[in-house]
C-alpha cells in the first residue's frame, strides 16, 4: 500500500510540474507572442480596408512589399466592397482587425472614436520619420482628425469632393463651366434647354454625397472653417443660422427649377455615375475616384473635367474641403506592434506616387511631384495644380468628419429637400432637431 501511495503522489507532482511548465510557457507565449526568435515582429496582422473607386491593386503591391520586409509576420486581409459591413460583429464584440482603413458606406471614424474603438496615435505619431528624415507629422498635406487634442487616425488619401462634367461636351456647344452659384444655375439652364436632360445627379441612396459634395464647401466659402466645424459638430444654432438658410435656398432653387435628376431619390452611387457618363446629366459631385471606378464604362471621347463644387456666392472663391480617408489601428488589436509597423511601411512618398497611378487619386503627403509621373492621369495633374492655386481656389480643413448618428438625420431631411418635398426653411429646423438630438445622445 506505501508503494502504491508513494507511486500516485510521485505520479500527482510530475504532473503538477508539468501543469506548471506549461503554463508558464503559455504566459511567456502570451507576453510576447509577436516576436520571431530572432527578435523580428511576428505573428498574425490583420488589415480591414474597403475596396471602392480606388481598386485594391495598390494595397496589394504594398502589402506584398509589407510581406517582403517583415517575413514572420502573416497579413490576413479582409477587404472588399462590404467589408465594413462583414467586419460590424468583429467590432462589436471587441475582437477587430488590427489595422483598418475607415472608408466607404458603412464607416464612420468620428463614431468609431466616439465608441473608443480607435487606438490615440498622439505620442506615436510624432515619432515618426519618413525616408528623408522628415517627421510624418509635419508633412501632411492636410493635418489629421483632431479630437479634443488627440489623434486617433493617421489620413493616408487626400481626396476632395468635386463637380465633374464632360469636356468634351462643354467645348462641343460652348457650355459655360461654373465658377459661383449664378453661373452654376445659368450653366445647368443652358444644358437643359440644349440637351433636353436634367442637369444634376447625385446618389439619393447616399445623400452624404450632396452633403460632403456641395453642401461642406458652399459653408465653408460662407462661413469659413468656424461654420463648417459648428456644422460638423452639431452646435446650436448652426443649422439654423442666417448663412445655413441661405444655402439651403440655393439648393431649393434647383429643385424649383428642374435641375435635380427626377429620378435621384432611387439611383446608388454607381447607377448615377452611370447615367452621367451617358449624357442622362452633365454634373455630378463625386470624389476623384471617379474616372477610375468607372474605367470600364468610358464612353469613347469623354473627357473629365473638374471643378470644385461652384456652390459658392458670385463674391467668393472656390471653396475645397479636402475628404481624407485615414489609417487606423484597433484600440484592442491584438498585434500593435505589427500593425505600427505596417501604418509606417505604408507611409512613403514612393509609394505617395505608386498610390496616384493605381487610383487616379492622392495620397495625404507634400514634396511628391505628379508631373513627373507620365503614368498619372492628366485630369489629376490639372486638378491637383487648380487645387493649389490660392487665386482660384480656397481650402478649408474640417476638424473631423461628421458623425454618423448625425449624418444619416440629416441625409434624410436633404433628400427630402431634393426631392421638392421640404422647404429650405423646413430642412433647417429639421436639421437643428437632429443636431441637438445628437448633443444629447453624447452626454
Amino acid at each position: 500500500m506505501k508503494l502504491k501511495k508513494r507511486f500516485w503522489i510521485l505520479c500527482l507532482s510530475i504532473g503538477l510540474l508539468l501543469f506548471v511548465a506549461a503554463c508558464s510557457d503559455n504566459d511567456n507565449n502570451n507576453s510576447s507572442p509577436d516576436v520571431g526568435t530572432d527578435g523580428e515582429i511576428a505573428g498574425d496582422l490583420e488589415i480591414q480596408y474597403f475596396v471602392g473607386g480606388y481598386g485594391d491593386s495598390w494595397w496589394k503591391e504594398v502589402i506584398a512589399d509589407f510581406k517582403e520586409a517583415y517575413p514572420d509576420v502573416n497579413v490576413i486581409e479582409y477587404a472588399g466592397p462590404n467589408v465594413n459591413e462583414e467586419m460590424r460583429s468583429r467590432w462589436v464584440s471587441n475582437d477587430p482587425p488590427d489595422v483598418v482603413y475607415i472608408d466607404g458606406a458603412g464607416s464612420s471614424e468620428t463614431q468609431m472614436v466616439e465608441d473608443g474603438q480607435l487606438m490615440d496615435l498622439t505620442d506615436w505619431l510624432s515619432e515618426i520619420e519618413l525616408e528623408g528624415g522628415d517627421k510624418l507629422a509635419d508633412s501632411f498635406i492636410v493635418k489629421p482628425a483632431n479630437y479634443d487634442g488627440k489623434i486617433y487616425s493617421l489620413p493616408l488619401v487626400f481626396d476632395t469632393w468635386g463637380t465633374w462634367y464632360d469636356k468634351a461636351l462643354f467645348d462641343a456647344n460652348g457650355y459655360t463651366v461654373p465658377t459661383n452659384f449664378d453661373e452654376f444655375m445659368d450653366s445647368m439652364a443652358e444644358i437643359k434647354a440644349g440637351e433636353g436632360i436634367d442637369p444634376f445627379v447625385t446618389t439619393g441612396q447616399h445623400p452624404y454625397y450632396f452633403l460632403r459634395g456641395m453642401l461642406y464647401p458652399a459653408f465653408a466659402a460662407a462661413g469659413g472653417e468656424e461654420l463648417l466645424a459648428d456644422v460638423i459638430t452639431g452646435k446650436e444654432g448652426a443649422w439654423s443660422s442666417d448663412q445655413v438658410l441661405e444655402i439651403m435656398k440655393r439648393v431649393e432653387k434647383m429643385v424649383d427649377e428642374g435641375m435635380f435628376d427626377s429620378g435621384l431619390g432611387a439611383l446608388n452611387h454607381t447607377q448615377s455615375q452611370m447615367n452621367f457618363l451617358l449624357h442622362q446629366n452633365a454634373f455630378i459631385p463625386v470624389g476623384f475616384w471617379l474616372p477610375n471606378e468607372m474605367k470600364n464604362d468610358i464612353p469613347d471621347g469623354f473627357e473629365f473635367g473638374f471643378i470644385p463644387s461652384p456652390m459658392n456666392a458670385a463674391d467668393e472663391k472656390y471653396a475645397i474641403v479636402p475628404d481624407l480617408r485615414p489609417l487606423a489601428i484597433a484600440q484592442e488589436a491584438d498585434n500593435p506592434d505589427a500593425a505600427k509597423a505596417f501604418v509606417e511601411f505604408v507611409f512613403t512618398r514612393e509609394y505617395a506616387s505608386s498610390f496616384s497611378e493605381h487610383t487616379g487619386a492622392i495620397m495625404n503627403l507634400n514634396g511628391v511631384d505628379l508631373t513627373q509621373n507620365e503614368n498619372v492621369p492628366g485630369y489629376l495633374t490639372e486638378a491637383n495644380a487648380m487645387i493649389n492655386d490660392p487665386d482660384v481656389v480656397q481650402i478649408y480643413e474640417k476638424p473631423h468628419p461628421m458623425s454618423a448618428d448625425l449624418e444619416t438625420p440629416i441625409g434624410n431631411a436633404l433628400i427630402s429637400l431634393m426631392l421638392g418635398n421640404m422647404t429650405a426653411e423646413e430642412f433647417v429646423e429639421e436639421a437643428e432637431k437632429a443636431a441637438a438630438e445628437y448633443r444629447a445622445g453624447l452626454n
